[in-house]
């Protein structure tokens, strides 16, 4: 048997990058996957298509993470397609890097309602689905530990937030039997962030190992810490970024 067998998984930002391999991975090992998509409708269908037809089940849910009824509707709409909910991936994520006196207020509100009030949200509906052995998985990055450079206050401030988050969430949601974990990734490479660029070529002369990961790096992770194998990893965080933060 597959060892997220009738498991059920919402996974948010869905339809590419981190996330679309996340889906895969998690529909690979068994999971009904529901995912939510902002502007990727087409790339959304597909992966959702695909995962049917080849035998699992997925649902392409539209949901703008800066906005909390959506997020709630996401996660509603997955318990009432598929019966439960057993596994929330928080993933989406934006990335607005400026010098510091030229962000504005908006886009703080706009970085920080994606990045950390959405898995707030989604984490606060979730639980009242979850049951013991569920999972609460987010997504955030090596630089909730190392502000790597200029540029980076408002990014580096709400990744570092979502640690803080994973250890108090942990402390809550303990005895009822729900782990809570954190995934922080280095570079990937991603259409947000290719492999081939001046940038790139930098990031990888800093890493311990000198490649940039996979979405299916993480994904990888991510599937581990949801299924059986991962029942004791609770209130902390892997990170996979080739020793970048070493």
């Amino acid at each position: 048997m597959k060892k997220l067998a009738n498991k059920i998984a919402l996974v948010t930002g869905g339809s590419r990058g981190i996330g679309a391999a996340t889906v895969r991975r998690l529909a690979a090992d068994g999971a009904s996957v529901a995912f939510t998509y902002t502007r990727s409708a087409e790339k959304a269908e597909a992966l959702a298509s695909k995962i049917n037809a080849d035998g699992g089940r997925a649902l392409a849910i539209s949901a703008d993470s800066a906005k909390s009824a959506d997020i709630i509707n996401a996660v509603d709409k997955t318990v009432s397609e598929f019966g439960g909910l057993d596994i929330l991936v928080n993933n989406a994520g934006i990335f607005i890097g400026k010098d510091f006196q030229e962000h504005t207020i908006e886009e703080y509100d706009q970085l920080m309602d994606v990045n950390v009030k959405a898995v707030y949200v989604a984490a606060l509906e979730a639980v009242k689905h979850l049951k013991i052995g569920g999972r609460i998985i987010t997504i955030g990055s090596n630089m909730g530990d190392n502000a790597i450079g200029p540029q980076t206050t408002l990014y580096t401030m709400s990744k570092s937030a979502l640690q803080g988050f994973t250890r108090g969430l942990a402390r809550d949601l303990g005895p009822k039997g729900i782990t809570v974990t954190l995934v922080q990734p280095g570079a990937t490479n991603t259409d947000m962030n290719p492999d081939n660029t001046e940038k790139a070529d930098y990031l990888r002369s800093r890493m311990a190992l000198p490649n940039y990961g996979t979405g299916d790096d993480v994904a990888g992770v991510v599937s581990f810490l949801a299924s059986e194998e991962g029942k004791q990893i609770t209130g902390s965080w892997i990170t996979i970024d080739g020793g970048f933060n070493a």
